[in-house]
C-alpha cells in the first residue's frame, strides 16, 4: 500500500525545551506526540476521548505546475518545529500522533495525491482527527479523496461541505494534470461523476487573483465564496451567517487554508504574498466558530514555504492556527487545561 512515497517521521523531529520531564502540566508537544507507521499491519491505536495526527505532504510539484515560487515541499518540517514546543494545555485524554510525510520528490504528483488519500482514508478509520500540513495547495485534492473514500463506506452520498481560506478560487481546469491552481476544479468533477452535490466556500478571495473566468466557473458550479475586502469592511455576524448557512446544507466540514490568503504582514513564506490579504485574528475566529458545529472531520494548511519565510513568520502563523484547532476541539470534548 505504501511505498517509497512514505516516510515515518524521524525521532530528531519532535525536539524542544523540556522544563519537566514528570510533571505533566509542564509538557510541551514534542514531550506528548506519538510517532507511528502507517505501513504496520498490526498499527493498533486507542485514539482516547480525542485523537489528533498530523501527516505532513512534501509537495511542490502542484506550485510548479501552477508556475508559482516553490519551496512548501519542506513546509511539514518547518511547521513541526514551530509546533514543538507549544504547551501541552489539554488533559492526557487527548492522544497526538504523528503519521509521517508523503512524498513528491519527481513530477508524478497524481500518485503522491493518491497515497494521501490512502492514509487520510486510514487516518479517519483509527478514529483519528488529521491535520496534514502541506506542501503545496495541490495537498487538498488528495486530502478531499481520502475523506470522500472514507465516508463512502457508510454512506451512500456523503454531504461534505469544503470551507477553503484563500486569495484564489483554484478553479482552473487540468487537461494536462492537475497543479495547485485546480483542486476544487477536480472535486467538483469527481461530485459530478459520483452524483453528489458539490459544496465548496471559498473565503478571502481576491479580485486580482482571479480572471473573470474564473469568478464564472465559480458561479457556474455554484460554488460560494466571500471576497477578502468584505470580510475586512463587514462586520462578522454577516460572515457567520454566511457560515451557517453553508454549514447546515452539509454533514461533514474539511477545512483547508491556503497561506496565500493572509496578508503577507503575517505570512510572506508563501507561493504567491498577498499585500492585502486577511488578518489572522479574524480567521481563527471564523475557524473555532466551524469546528464548533461539530461537523468538522478533518483540516489543513498549505503552502507554508520555509525558503521566502523570513524569521520563519509563517511557519508561526501556521502553528498558532494548528494550536487554535487542537485547543477548540479538546474544549468540544470539555478536555482543555
Amino acid at each position: 500500500m505504501f511505498d517509497l512515497r512514505y516516510r515515518v517521521t524521524g525521532e530528531h523531529v519532535w525536539t524542544g525545551r523540556i522544563d519537566s520531564e514528570t510533571n505533566y502540566d509542564a509538557f510541551r508537544l514534542h514531550q506528548w506526540v506519538q510517532r507511528i507507521d502507517l505501513r504496520d499491519k498490526a498499527l493498533n491505536i486507542d485514539a482516547g476521548k480525542l485523537g489528533i495526527a498530523f501527516i505532513g505532504f512534501c509537495s511542490d510539484e502542484g506550485v510548479k505546475r501552477n508556475l508559482g515560487r516553490v519551496g512548501a515541499a519542506k513546509g511539514p518540517q518547518n511547521i513541526r518545529a514551530a509546533l514543538a514546543n507549544l504547551p501541552c494545555r489539554f488533559t492526557q485524554e487527548v492522544k497526538l500522533f504523528d503519521a509521517g510525510d508523503i512524498l513528491c520528490e519527481d513530477e508524478n504528483l497524481e500518485e503522491s495525491q493518491k497515497l494521501l488519500a490512502i492514509a487520510v482514508d486510514k487516518l479517519l478509520e483509527l478514529k483519528l482527527f488529521p491535520i496534514v500540513l502541506g506542501g503545496g495547495h495541490e495537498v487538498a485534492f488528495g486530502h478531499y479523496m481520502g475523506i470522500l473514500n472514507n465516508l463512502s463506506k457508510i454512506e451512500q452520498k456523503p454531504k461534505i461541505g469544503v470551507i477553503n481560506f484563500d486569495a484564489h478560487f483554484d478553479l482552473r481546469p487540468y487537461p494536462n494534470g492537475g497543479s495547485s491552481g485546480t483542486m476544487f476544479r477536480q472535486i467538483a468533477d469527481v461530485s459530478e461523476s459520483r452524483g453528489l452535490k458539490y459544496s465548496y466556500f471559498c473565503m478571502g478571495v481576491q479580485k486580482h487573483g482571479n480572471t473573470i473566468e474564473l469568478f464564472k466557473t465559480a458561479d457556474r458550479l455554484g460554488a460560494q465564496y466571500i471576497l477578502a475586502k468584505d470580510i475586512i469592511s463587514s462586520d462578522n455576524w454577516s460572515m457567520l451567517e454566511r457560515l451557517d448557512d453553508f454549514i447546515k446544507h452539509n454533514d461533514h466540514i474539511y477545512i483547508t487554508i491556503c497561506a496565500d490568503v493572509f496578508s503577507s504582514a503575517f505570512a510572506p513564506g508563501v507561493s504567491a504574498t498577498q499585500p492585502l490579504g486577511l488578518d489572522p485574528e479574524g480567521v481563527l475566529k471564523f475557524i473555532k466558530y466551524i469546528l464548533k458545529s461539530n461537523k468538522t472531520v478533518s483540516f489543513d494548511i498549505a503552502e507554508v514555504s520555509p525558503r521566502f519565510d523570513l524569521d520563519n513568520t509563517t511557519a508561526n502563523l501556521a502553528k498558532v492556527l494548528i494550536f487554535a484547532v487542537i485547543d477548540t476541539l479538546a474544549q468540544m470534548k470539555d478536555l482543555a487545561l
